[in-house]
């Protein structure tokens, strides 16, 4: 299920147009946490321009919004780092 998680999420953030995303199944270091049955703990790296000129809480509602049902569901945990493309 993780696997088609990741290729989810990756889909729906394809909205943000990004230059680069990376995003990893942390969900295996958080086995017996409470929330680790419901959904999956994922690390999500990604440059967009889309965040240019935004700061962090509006960068993360970006990807919230695009992400929609997965945050509900599926996908428990997100850890989020969103760049635009001249902060790398």
């Amino acid at each position: 299920m993780s696997n088609a998680t990741v290729e989810l999420l990756r889909q729906r953030l394809a909205v943000l147009q990004p230059q680069s995303i990376a995003i990893e199944d942390e969900s295996h270091r958080h086995a017996g946490h409470a929330g680790a049955k419901d959904g999956g703990h994922y690390q999500l790296d990604i440059v967009a321009a889309a965040f240019a000129g935004k700061n962090t809480v509006a960068r993360h509602r970006l990807i919230y919004d695009a992400a929609g049902d997965l945050m509900r569901g599926r996908i428990h945990a997100l850890s989020i780092r969103a760049l635009a493309p001249d902060e790398v």
